[in-house]
């Protein structure tokens, strides 16, 4: 039923994301999928990449990459069932992309809790599902 899963996943919260990576991690390991790993970083505008030192992005790039290497050495699946991925751009078209490129199966999102002003999904989270050509399971922190 599920071959390939995307678990996107924020490298600043990871510690809110701990449930839907133990659910992504758990659906791959019951239907031997692969799980993929991604990780966007946005761009930086114009004034703010002016801001920032000239190899902060790539430093940041590979910060990012750093953390999601940790994240798969703490689960319980193995390597070759691994797959991580760091992209740059907006959340919302980098997770849809690569859940076609890598024609994935089931997307598994992290949601916080709603708020007043945030009461149904955060953006992201809401134009995947609507948008998406696969499942999206949104797992609450």
């Amino acid at each position: 039923m599920y071959d390939d899963i995307m678990l996107p996943v924020d490298p600043e919260s990871v510690t809110a994301s701990s449930k839907a990576i133990e659910t992504a991690v758990r659906i791959a390991q019951d239907y031997g999928a692969t799980l993929h790993i991604l990780s966007v970083i946005p761009r930086l505008g114009r004034y703010a990449a002016n801001i920032f030192p000239e190899d902060f992005a790539e430093e940041n790039a590979d910060t990012v990459k750093r953390t999601l290497e940790q994240i798969g050495s703490d689960i319980a699946l193995q390597t070759e069932r691994l797959r991580l991925h760091v992209a740059t751009g907006s959340v919302y078209d980098e997770i849809i992309t690569l859940s076609r490129k890598a024609e994935i199966d089931l997307i598994v999102l992290a949601s916080h809790r709603p708020e007043l002003s945030d009461y149904l999904l955060g953006p992201n989270a809401a134009r995947v599902v609507r948008h998406a050509d696969c499942s999206v399971m949104v797992v609450r922190g």
